[in-house]
């Protein structure tokens, strides 16, 4: 008998080959003149087609939007004609990409703003972590809080995007709003500090989110739009809401007012220990009433146990795809990985990107 793992799945719109998934992976590759993807991109993500579906590193709506260098954007004309060679190389091997789109917020640094000006955030509170600014690991720039009238443009921007990422060939979007990065800031009483519609009440900090979802919904049709939410992460300073489970249940309940077709959880800290106060994850993901997306250092056979107990739709697997491009082939037939390197994770060329063997070619 097949694992579920291993078998279909319909996703919103979509109809996935398997229920593995790559998850986001920033690799700070793209053109440093104007972030475009280079034709490596689509050697990438085509070697990982074997995915039910790819989610692409995240991508930038706007220049105000990048808080890492060497990030792509989807906002420009040269950004869209080098994503539509990565979604075409992924169709002509059978797989499904989503475009992940982000604003970054307060995580970034005045060096990667144009003009050298602050980052913009829902309040003037600075983050005090690290970013990368293309010769190594600098302090993020205190942000200047976003003007309510400005607030419409940076929804414009998410709508653009998604306009953008259709036309580049994306099966989907996947709204970021997770680790502390725009959205992530609006909802946290911890990073907003706003006094107007945007602030204070639960409902006034889930405003944006639902303004960013509405307006991403109506471009591509909610059964092509996702979300990623990460509530019991520390993820960039972002700190913990003071009610966190009545905050995310109320986010969650936007997504279902909107009808989007996945939530794409991380599950306890990003990249670190698997925890939550008892029952709290459980709560928030049997209040989504679409298809649920879990993520955080599952193995083959956490995921396949997951899956087969219903409560997890989908798994997905961010840092074994890094050196095992043919991981949904390796999970299904309980092979050995390639174990993650420590060089050549970000920057750089073909090295530590497209140069990991498969097991075609081990066996060869």
């Amino acid at each position: 008998m097949t694992d579920t793992l291993f078998t279909p799945l319909k996703l919103g719109d979509l109809t996935l080959k398997n229920r593995i998934v790559m998850a986001p992976l920033t690799r700070n590759r793209a053109k440093a003149e104007d972030d475009t993807p280079y034709d490596i991109h689509a050697e990438y993500y085509a070697q990982r087609a074997g995915a039910g579906l790819l989610i692409s590193e995240g991508t930038q709506i706007s220049p105000e939007g990048k808080g890492y260098a060497g990030t792509p954007g989807i906002y420009s004309d040269a950004q869209v004609a080098g994503w539509k060679k990565v979604t075409d190389a992924v169709h002509a091997k059978g797989g499904k990409i989503a475009a992940q789109i982000w604003h970054v917020g307060r995580i970034s640094h005045t060096s990667l703003q144009q003009g050298g000006i602050a980052p913009v955030a829902p309040s003037a509170v600075g983050a005090g972590t690290k970013t990368f600014d293309g010769k190594g690991f600098v302090e993020t720039s205190v942000p200047r809080a976003l003007e309510t009238a400005e607030i419409a443009r940076v929804v414009e921007d998410f709508r653009t995007a998604a306009r953008n990422a259709h036309a580049a060939g994306f099966d989907a979007v996947e709204i970021h709003a997770a680790n502390g990065y725009l959205i992530d800031q609006f909802l946290r009483d911890t990073s907003n500090h706003r006094t107007d519609a945007y602030g204070g009440s639960i409902q006034n900090r889930t405003r944006f989110l639902r303004e960013v979802v509405t307006a991403v919904s109506k471009v591509l049709g909610a059964g092509r739009v996702g979300i990623r939410l990460s509530p019991f992460s520390n993820a960039n300073n972002v700190g913990i809401d003071s009610d966190n489970v009545a905050l995310f249940s109320a986010a969650i309940d936007v997504l279902n007012d909107a009808g989007i077709a996945f939530l794409h959880m991380v599950e306890g800290q990003t990249g670190g220990p698997r925890e939550w106060p008892a029952g709290s994850l459980e709560s928030l993901r049997d209040r989504f009433s679409g298809t649920y997306m879990a993520n955080n250092g599952y193995t083959r056979a956490t995921a396949i146990a997951a899956v087969a107990s219903g409560k997890v739709d989908l798994v997905s697997f961010g840092r074994r795809y890094i050196s095992n491009p043919d991981l949904a082939e390796r999970l299904a037939a309980d092979a050995p990985l390639n174990p993650l390197p420590t060089e050549g994770l970000y920057g750089g060329g073909r090295a530590g990107y497209t140069d990991y063997p498969t097991l075609a070619q081990v066996a060869a």
